[in-house]
């Protein structure tokens, strides 16, 4: 431009122009170079966001697989793995970039980072790569391969994966000749550059993680609600119908899921046995009851983000008579005792506890389906009254009639023995005399008021309580061996009800050793 047949002027005017044109490159060098910066910054701030947003996806996962292990651990373990790989591949890295940037005064200073020396030295020698090179190329292709081979070659995240980290020779000029891909990529580009690109490779590490994830939590639930996982459930309105009445209910849809299970499931207060819980569904055995409406009361619990859900479980059910089987009773031993509280079951076949009515004197309703106290007072006999309304609207009823009878006479004990009892005389003034009802119904508890005792050749001893006095004690010194002691008039209280008299206990004898 400055050369040739040229004059002076024409030589300086050539001049200004090369000046003002490099200048003119300069700047545009310097607005590309900044441009880059700014495009590394934004990166960056997308990297922490990513990287926050993708821990909470995996202790989402971490949760899950707390609560529905069989659904979700093998997930879990899948999504760590993946973790693993990416966060030692973005510490490669970031590691990479702070080896790149060492001496570099101002990190933010894009315009002084034109300089392509640093990488060119760092990743080739004489045509080929160094070993920083190679082992940047193994490590893209290491995470690559590692991560396919994690969800499996069929995924379809594979090959955005496989083009995200491509590393093959890429075509340059006409598209036929090609250049290896780290030449293409990084040798003789500016040093800001080469760092915006190692961020952009972590930006595809963050998106490859969550994708993963996505494709994880993706699968299974697209595998929950596939209408392949429900069946139809009959449920009728009341588990038993009349002749002539019409059956009504319900068709639900349930969802199929061998997978979930819960924390705990109780019916009746009572927790079920894992072995109950098959396939998703929750195996009821246990005895149907007596005739008439039985309650299922219950809940599940699951286990959701950390909390406790609770289900109720309400349903219920009627035993009725097995058709054509006989009925027998013993009518003599319709009895109730007096002066205790006699249980009773009360019901009609088919018809709810609540819609049963049962009247009688002494008769009271308690807690429990069916179930009654008959305390009778006064009387040989008691007839109790039934009655209940159909789902017509119609109602039956019945009656029967108890015989009321006394509690037995007791047997007279020492140390619990009763009839004829060997001891030392000893051993009798420190004896405690009592009375029990053998082989009685009810277990009641008697407690002893007073007895009399009676030494051969001495005065009967009247006693208070059920402890030996001092007059008893007496006698019984006075007593020779192979004497026979006689114990009687032993009165007793019933424990809980001291307005009823119990008749006097039969005797018992003690002959002395």
């Amino acid at each position: 431009m400055a050369s040739g047949n040229l004059s002076p002027r024409q030589k300086m005017i050539n001049l200004m122009y090369l000046v003002f044109i490099s200048m003119l490159a300069m700047n545009m060098s310097k607005e590309v170079l900044s441009a880059f910066g700014f495009m590394n910054e934004k990166l960056a701030d997308n990297n922490v966001t990513a990287t926050v947003k993708n821990k909470e996806i995996l202790a989402n996962l971490a949760t899950k697989a707390g609560e529905q292990p069989e659904k979700y651990s093998v997930l879990f373990d899948k999504a760590k793995q993946v973790d693993k790989l990416s966060k030692e591949f973005d510490d490669y890295l970031n590691a990479k970039k702070v080896l790149l940037l060492k001496g570099q005064e101002d990190i933010k200073n894009y315009e002084a980072m034109d300089q392509s020396a640093v990488v060119d030295e760092h990743f080739f020698k004489n045509n080929t790569f160094t070993k920083a090179g190679q082992e940047f190329l193994d490590n893209i292709s290491g995470y690559k391969n590692s991560v396919i081979k994690l969800i499996g070659e069929n995924s379809p995240l594979v090959a955005s994966i496989n083009k995200r980290f491509d590393t093959s020779d890429q075509k340059i000029k006409d598209a036929i000749q090609k250049q290896p891909w780290l030449n293409n990529r990084y040798e003789g580009f500016p040093l800001i550059s080469t760092v915006t690109n190692l961020t952009s490779m972590q930006t595809d590490i963050k998106t490859t993680q969550s994708e993963i994830f996505g494709s994880l939590l993706g699968g299974q639930l697209e595998s929950d609600v596939s209408l392949t996982n429900f069946e139809a459930i009959v449920v009728a309105d009341k588990t038993a119908f009349f002749q002539g009445e019409k059956f009504t209910g319900k068709i639900y849809l349930g969802k199929k899921d061998p997978t979930l299970k819960a924390d705990l499931v109780e019916i009746g207060g009572s927790k079920l046995p894992e072995s109950s819980i098959k396939e998703g569904q929750v195996l009821l055995d246990f005895p149907a009851g007596n005739v008439g409406e039985h309650n299922i009361k219950g809940k599940f619990v699951f286990t959701e983000n950390g909390e406790a859900i609770e289900i109720p479980i309400s349903s219920s059910y009627a035993v009725i008579p097995t058709p054509n089987s006989a009925v027998i009773s013993a009518d003599k031993m319709n009895v109730v005792y007096r002066g205790v509280p006699n249980p009773m079951t009360i019901s009609i076949p088919g018809i709810a506890d609540n819609l049963v009515k049962a009247t009688a004197g002494g008769l009271r309703k308690v807690a429990g389906s069916g179930k009654y106290i008959m305390t009778p007072s006064s009387g040989r006999e008691v007839k109790i009254n039934v009655s209940g309304k159909l789902q017509n609207g119609k109602t039956v009823s019945s009656s029967q009639t108890f015989r009321i009878k006394d509690i037995p006479s007791p047997q007279g004990t020492v140390r619990k023995q009763s009839g004829v009892v060997k001891m030392p005389k000893t051993s009798l003034g420190n004896s405690t005399v009592g009375a029990e009802l053998p082989d009685f119904d009810f277990d009641l508890k008697l407690s002893t008021t007073g007895f009399t005792l009676k030494v051969p050749g001495q005065g009967a001893v009247v006693v208070r309580g059920n402890k030996m006095n001092s007059s008893a004690k007496k006698a019984i010194a006075k007593a020779k061996r192979g004497d026979v002691i006689t114990i009687f008039d032993v009165k007793s209280t019933l424990v809980g009800n001291t307005t009823y008299k119990i008749k006097n206990a039969s005797p018992v004898s003690v002959e002395i050793q």
